[in-house]
């Protein structure tokens, strides 16, 4: 499981997966989140504005599993 660390209060998702390099720039996470499943604590979302938080387990089919800590 890798951790991905904010300094803010929460990330959205597609922001997310810039940091994780799930995907190369923001305005691909729309795509991305319709070709790939993303599993956010177990439950399936493709909202690339998803407020993810200190804690979040975010699982991305094919990518890895990723947890969000306080930087």
């Amino acid at each position: 499981m890798k951790e991905i660390g904010i300094s803010t209060e929460y990330i959205a998702l597609g922001q997310f997966l810039k940091l994780s390099e799930c995907i190369d720039s923001g305005g691909a996470a729309k795509f991305f989140l319709q070709e790939y499943e993303v599993l956010i604590n177990g439950e399936p979302d493709n909202r690339r504005g998803r407020k993810l938080y200190v804690g979040d387990k975010v699982d991305v089919k094919g990518f890895g599993v990723f947890t969000v800590v306080k930087r």
